[in-house]
C-alpha cells in the first residue's frame, strides 16, 4: 500500500543518489589532475575534502526540505505524533551513545 511519504522518499533517494555520483565522479577529476600533474596530491585533497563537506552540507539540506514538505502535509496532530516519535529516537540514540562511551571507557 502507497502512503503519502513514498514521493519524498524516492525524491530524497534521488538526491542523494545524485550527490554520491558527483562525488565520485568529482574524485575522479581529482586524481585524473593529480596523476597529470596540474596539481599536487594535497591540493587533491583538500579539494576532495572541500567536496564531502559541501556535499554533507546539500544532503543535510535536502534532508531537512523534504522533512518539512512532509510535515506540511500532516495535521497538527499527526506532526506532533511524528514529533514525540523522533524525541524518542534520539533518546534512544543518546542512550546508545552512552551505552557505547561507558564500554570504551571500561576498555
Amino acid at each position: 500500500m502507497s502512503n503519502i511519504t513514498d514521493p519524498f522518499r524516492q525524491i530524497f533517494l534521488a538526491g542523494v543518489g545524485a550527490l554520491a555520483m558527483g562525488a565520485d565522479k568529482s574524485q575522479e577529476i581529482i586524481d585524473a589532475l593529480v596523476k597529470k600533474g596540474q596539481i599536487t596530491v594535497d591540493q587533491g585533497k583538500e579539494i576532495a575534502s572541500e567536496l564531502k563537506a559541501d556535499a554533507a552540507e546539500d544532503a543535510a539540506g535536502l534532508r531537512e526540505d523534504i522533512i518539512r514538505a512532509q510535515m506540511q502535509t500532516m495535521t497538527k496532530e499527526q506532526r506532533d505524533a511524528f514529533a514525540a516519535r523522533v524525541a524518542e529516537m534520539a533518546a534512544s540514540v543518546d542512550g546508545d551513545d552512552a551505552l557505547r562511551a561507558q564500554e570504551a571507557s571500561e576498555l
